[in-house]
């Protein structure tokens, strides 16, 4: 029997707390190390399903961002006050802090109106904090001068997503990697912006060498270079692109007649929407052959190129290059209208999410 030597002191008095990683949406599980009130280490979660113990080099140094040399320097602990313009900041108590700050709002309200106070909230706060905030500001001032990065980074997406399926709910998940036949990715330099998911892409690749992915962006990055098909758009021609796609797979018949019958609404309005939008036009006005642009929606609607009629299943992963756009929601519809066409004019979730 071999003795295992006793845990020192410092190890047994290790705390370990599971969590996510706060930073990209993957949703990475982490189990952070900490030591009293200290965090010492963090590590990914092999237990977790979004990530299985990976972490890109963010996350795995997220550690480094709460050490007590940063937050000594960089976090404010307590509220601190100028009592005038341009002299050094003096440390003050809570309520006193609290007391001035509603006292200036309201003076200014009072004076000048609700309209000449506004607020720009964190995209990192949880939905009871956004709640608490709209309320005070909606409900008690009476302004809508109240924002945040998460209207431009996901607002769209759920414009897009009430307009088509009718609710802020995507579909998807991440096993649905494995089950794709194709992948579509618009908007996203994957293999930067979110490593540990593009891990998932690389392993689903290798456990079926015939998946395809279809790359559209207008930089030839990391991503777009593992692509079967890259489509470098030029920008801000992404509607117009995916509406073009769609127009070919309507009048090829590349479409589940019975599905849309069946499940959907607004159909014909979607058809006339995409009527103008043939090949020709989007070829000039996107910057790429009508060959890729014919390759990209065979692709997406899983048909061979003898046409036949058992169709595989495509796979569309996009971000903040739909997103973060002044026409985001369109974009996002036109995406969602290649997988499962809108009920525009009933406004009806479809029976297949109900």
């Amino acid at each position: 029997m071999r003795l295992e030597p006793a845990p020192t002191a410092a190890a047994s008095s290790l705390r370990q707390t599971r969590s996510t990683c706060p930073y990209c949406g993957v949703g990475c599980g982490v189990i952070i190390e900490s030591a009293g009130n200290q965090i010492t280490g963090v590590r990914g979660d092999p237990d977790h399903p979004a990530n299985f113990g990976r972490l890109c080099t963010k996350g795995a140094t997220l550690h480094l961002t709460a050490s007590a040399a940063v937050t000594r320097q960089s976090r404010l602990l307590h509220p601190l006050r100028r009592a005038q313009r341009g002299e050094p900041a003096q440390r003050c108590d809570w309520d006193s802090a609290l007391d001035l700050a509603a006292a200036r709002f309201a003076q200014i309200i009072r004076e000048h109106g609700p309209n000449a106070v506004g607020f720009y909230i964190s995209g990192q706060l949880l939905t009871e904090d956004y709640y608490v905030f709209n309320k005070l500001v909606k409900g008690l001032i009476g302004s809508n001068n109240i924002d945040s990065n998460s209207r431009l980074c996901m607002s769209s997406a759920v414009a897009g997503y009430k307009q088509t399926l009718g609710m802020d709910a995507p579909p998807a998940c991440y096993d649905d990697i494995q089950h794709a036949s194709t992948l579509f990715i618009i908007g996203s330099n994957t293999a930067y912006a979110h490593p540990v998911l593009f891990r998932r892409i690389e392993a689903a690749r290798r456990a079926n060498p015939a998946l395809k992915i279809v790359v559209c962006d207008p930089r030839r990055t990391d991503t777009a270079a593992m692509a079967d098909l890259f489509l470098p758009i030029q920008p801000g021609t992404d509607v117009l692109l995916l509406m073009g796609m769609l127009h070919i797979m309507l009048w090829e018949g590349w479409v589940d007649s019975a599905f849309i019958a069946a499940h959907t609404g607004g159909f014909e309005t979607l058809k006339a929407n995409v009527l103008d939008c043939t090949p020709d036009l989007v070829t000039q006005t996107c910057g790429i052959s009508r060959a890729d642009l014919l390759q990209a929606a065979r692709l997406f609607a899983g048909v061979s190129s003898d046409h036949a009629a058992q169709r595989t299943p495509t796979l569309s992963l996009y971000c903040q290059g739909l997103n973060q756009s002044s026409s985001g929601s369109a974009k996002n519809a036109a995406l969602i209208n290649l997988h499962l066409p809108p009920d525009r004019l009933e406004n009806r979730v479809p029976d297949l999410f109900r």
